[in-house]
């Protein structure tokens, strides 16, 4: 579980974050949303220690992040996974090399160790075989895999993914849907992403902070969002025919 109370950052004149509090949870994906400029990929940051807050507390299962000192932070830093926008894998490194290298940073296991544990999220994410090839011979969705399999592969508590299916087409987008859950059920992990896609919202949203204009605007279940009567939260949410289409279908089913 990841807390954080009344966070606020600013940049020069600008209040980023303001007064922001909110429990990402264990076992669940966490879903930050927002419109671009809604603060939320500065709170993300701010969750990792790549910004500092200028006021407020984040607090990791207990442990207060925002109190720590350094040595403490990189211990904690070695429970974190990200899987990041652009995947973000070294085009010189093969996949093995690619998935290898948190094993390589932060363990001194032997050789045939590391190699086990990668060929075991490789299979994990469906991408066994895969070893040898490099970034520019697979898809942009075997991409995301992998930057799921090297951000999973030191068994993280806490997996951070920012924009998990930017540059994907629907259909592949279900898919890392679909696997992130899967894997934050089976790892049991506190899972928080950041995404601007609503598809993602509606299927695997299990505790959703909607922000707007680096405020708390709304939080709450995909299930909750249906019956919703946040004026903000709707137009951001249901603002295609589709999804709104879709928002009365699941009315109905309730119904």
């Amino acid at each position: 579980m990841i807390e954080f109370r009344n966070i606020k950052k600013n940049f020069g004149d600008k209040l980023v974050l303001n007064d922001v509090s909110h429990v990402m949870e264990n076992g669940k994906a966490n879903l930050i949303i927002g419109t671009s400029g809604s603060g939320k990929t500065v709170l993300q940051k701010c969750l990792v220690g790549l910004f500092e807050p200028d006021a407020g507390e984040i607090i990791y299962d207990g442990m207060s992040f925002t109190h720590m000192d350094e040595d403490h932070r990189k211990m904690l830093r070695q429970q974190i996974g990200m899987l990041f926008q652009g995947s973000a894998l070294f085009d010189s490194m093969t996949v093995e090399e690619n998935v290898r290298f948190p094993l390589d940073m932060f363990t001194k296991d032997k050789n045939l160790v590391k190699l086990k544990r990668v060929n075991e999220v490789l299979e994990r994410v469906n991408l066994s075989g895969s070893n040898k090839k490099y970034p520019s011979e697979i898809s942009g969705g075997m991409k995301k895999r992998v930057g799921i399999a090297r951000a999973i592969v030191l068994n993280p508590k806490y997996l951070f993914c920012d924009e998990p299916n930017s540059g994907l087409d629907p259909q592949t987008s279900g898919l890392i849907d679909k696997l992130i859950y899967e894997i934050t059920k089976d790892y049991n992990m506190t899972t928080i992403i950041n995404t601007h896609d609503m598809n993602s919202v509606m299927e695997i949203g299990d505790n959703i902070l909607y922000l707007k204009d680096g405020k708390k605007e709304w939080t709450g279940t995909k299930n909750d969002i249906i019956y919703s009567d946040n004026k903000n939260l709707n137009q951001f949410i249901f603002a295609s025919e589709f999804l709104q289409d879709a928002k009365q279908m699941r009315m109905m089913e309730k119904k």
